[in-house]
């Protein structure tokens, strides 16, 4: 019996042992988001709790984002692997010699957008504009995109009115305001939810619709370990683009909804449910767009929207920083 009871405990030691080397297989990285856990980054974290990264052989530390945050300045001290950035953050640190890398580009239509009220304003091009009040942030991206619409479109500041903007919506609630710049698929739902219950229609313009692309939220690395350790970097790739891919499957909505529950146990559920609609739609706008894919040409034009306002000093070479996989 004796030798039995030795036999046995040598088995559980084994399988300690053979589970310890397992977890050793296990690659752990940081992966820095843009912003906070919300459901704008609902395939980040699905790929997590749904288990994609752990089936590629990886064990990622996902930090949520926010003002404080800046996943380059992180890439390059060596605090994260990954990270999301928005392409004008990239160009603006390439154009100072980051050496970082681009990926995969999450959304493929920005999602900063502006809101209006159909009932009282229609928008049927940027020219209807003029004599309308139209909130800024100043030096924000939606400022460089809303003076890019201006002058496309022949449009002199004149002839507009161009309002601060703060987080404080209230000016557009009591109609100070025509147009307020949001992000479509989180606070713009809320504001639609809210203005929609005081009997209220809005709307929201998209500067997409009228040829100007202003790309946002991607995912980076670090040129050395793009170069070092590209098998790590493919399979975080992959597990990243099918966690997005099957969080945004209809047929995952619910899971989807669960998972960003966890995160984000402030929003409504119905709410929740209004913005992952949303964000499909930014990240899969045409069903052959494939989720991740670089465009190269809006890169290009948000470059060229940079150097046309002096933004940056001279042209970057974007050939190699957009890693096409």
């Amino acid at each position: 019996m004796r030798g039995v009871k030795t036999i046995g405990w040598v088995g559980i030691w084994l399988v300690l042992i053979a589970g310890i080397a397992d977890c050793g297989d296990i690659t752990p990285v940081v992966y820095r988001l843009k912003w906070l856990f919300n459901t704008s980054v609902v395939g980040d974290l699905y790929a997590d709790v749904q288990g994609a990264f752990a089936r590629h052989g990886l064990r990622v530390s996902i930090k949520e984002g926010g003002p404080e945050r800046d996943a380059i300045k992180e890439i390059e001290l060596g605090y994260a692997q990954f990270g999301v950035a928005s392409a004008d953050q990239v160009i603006r640190a390439v154009a100072k010699g980051s050496p970082i890398v681009v990926i995969a580009q999450l959304f493929q239509i920005n999602p900063l957008q502006w809101v209006y009220r159909t009932d009282k304003l229609r928008l049927d091009s940027p020219s209807d504009f003029r004599g309308k009040t139209l909130g800024l942030t100043f030096g924000g991206n939606d400022e460089t995109i809303m003076r890019t619409l201006l002058i496309k479109f022949g449009i002199s500041e004149a002839s507009v009115n161009l309002y601060s903007v703060r987080y404080d919506y209230t000016p557009f609630y009591e109609g100070k305001v025509d147009l307020w710049p949001v992000y479509v698929n989180a606070q713009g739902i809320i504001i639609q939810d809210k203005l929609e219950k005081a009997g209220e229609r809005v709307g929201f313009f998209s500067p997409d619709a009228f040829g100007v692309k202003f790309v946002a939220n991607s995912v980076i690395s670090s040129r050395k370990m793009f170069s070092e350790q590209q098998e790590r970097v493919n399979e975080f790739r992959k597990a990243l683009i099918e966690g997005w891919q099957d969080a945004l499957a209809p047929e995952n909505s619910e899971k989807a909804v669960a998972v960003i529950r966890q995160f984000d146990k402030d929003t409504p559920e119905e709410i929740i449910r209004r913005q992952l609609a949303a964000t499909r739609g930014l990240i899969k706008p045409e069903p052959e767009r494939a989720v991740g894919s670089i465009d190269v040409h809006a890169w290009n034009q948000t470059a060229q929207i940079m150097l046309d306002q002096k933004l940056i000093a001279g042209p970057v070479a974007l050939e190699k920083v957009l890693k096409l996989f």
